[in-house]
């Protein structure tokens, strides 16, 4: 290897691409047709976001060396972050043919094939089979046992795209991606309740502070537990309703004598706050520092859970004014029940998908 090249190697393996391309410069100013050295660069350009220069790069190591299977990778991998997408599976599916043997031609493969989620089932069927034959050559690569999560999840095989995260978190523990997607499916099982799926997305925005899948996966969670406030607010207003008699029943035939007594009045309060202190404060204060801020956060951001948390204060405030006012007829305690129940149970139907 040329000393020079070899120099540009090393700054390469430091993340020093910029200087890498400066080193390069004169000397295939000098060698026109040094093949490595124009893999070197093609790298170094496809880093830096500068896809174009890549491509030039990459097309200069196939007019030195026709078919040459790394050059074929490289040029494939650049292609598919042009969008040429017809001449980056081109360059994949050349470099299968050329060297089947070669874990990485099968990966570049699946990943062009599976790149965008509009593509024929077929294209994704093929990614899948291309991401098995990875892992067939390759059981110890991390990636082959990514590309087999990714294709198995737009397959719809669930749970071997499981299997394969486990493996893929096995040989890579540190790759934040494969954290994510793992925090996300266990967050996300059918069990587990919104204050646990909060917990382990906050735990792992702690290892993937950049994560979107988990920021998502948080405020979802978050809006589920925002949700659950409108039920509390209910039992409030059932309470209050219960409190003042507002529908006789077979058992208690005959209404109680209004205006109710303050110390029957004082304990339905008590039982609101007890309500609210164990459904609501009490599991708030015990959650991590990051789902607390969280849920002041998506109230700012979100509509939905602003009209959540309006319709919780809205009931409340119906089972306040039923339970501690003295009234002496029950029209407008009864109005204020009926109104109490339908504000939050009138969107509870649809809103659950609702982003927040």
């Amino acid at each position: 290897m040329d000393p020079v090249v070899a120099r540009a190697v090393a700054l390469q393996s430091a993340g020093r691409y910029e200087e890498c391309k400066a080193v390069l410069a004169p000397r295939l100013a000098e060698a026109p047709d040094d093949e490595l050295a124009w893999q070197v660069l093609t790298v170094a350009h496809e880093k830096l976001g500068e896809y174009e220069l890549a491509e030039r790069a990459g097309g200069e190591v196939l007019r030195i060396s026709p078919g040459h299977v790394g050059g074929l990778i490289q040029l494939s991998r650049v292609l598919l972050r042009l969008d040429k997408r017809s001449e980056a599976r081109a360059a994949a599916e050349e470099a299968v043919r050329r060297s089947p043997g070669v874990w990485t031609t099968h990966f570049v493969l699946s990943e062009v094939l599976v790149a965008h989620a509009a593509a024929p089932p077929a294209d994704h069927e093929r990614a899948y089979e291309a991401a098995l034959e990875a892992v067939r050559l390759a059981p110890e690569e991390p990636e082959a046992h990514q590309a087999v999560c990714f294709t198995a999840v737009r397959t719809q095989r669930q749970d071997v795209a499981k299997r394969a995260l486990v493996e893929w978190l096995r040989l890579d523990p540190s790759n934040q991606t494969a954290q994510a997607m793992y925090t996300d499916a266990m967050a996300d099982s059918p069990n587990v309740t919104a204050a646990e799926s909060a917990e382990l997305y906050s735990a792992g925005l702690a290892g993937a502070p950049q994560s979107a899948m988990l920021r998502n996966g948080l405020d979802r969670a978050t809006y589920r537990l925002l949700r659950g406030t409108r039920w509390l607010a209910i039992v409030c207003v059932v309470s209050a309703g219960m409190m003042v008699d507002l529908f006789t029943t077979s058992r208690h035939p005959v209404l109680r004598e209004l205006p109710v007594p303050l110390g029957n009045r004082l304990w339905v309060l008590t039982v609101m706050a007890a309500v609210w202190g164990f459904g609501a404060l009490w599991r708030y204060r015990r959650m991590r520092t990051g789902v607390q801020l969280n849920f002041r956060s998506l109230v700012r951001r979100g509509r939905w859970s602003r009209i959540v948390l309006a319709q919780a204060v809205v009931a409340m405030l119906c089972a306040l004014l039923i339970s501690q006012v003295p009234w002496t007829d029950r029209g407008v305690p009864g109005v204020l029940f009926w109104a109490g129940l339908l504000v939050p149970l009138s969107t509870m139907a649809y809103d659950r998908r609702k982003a927040g």
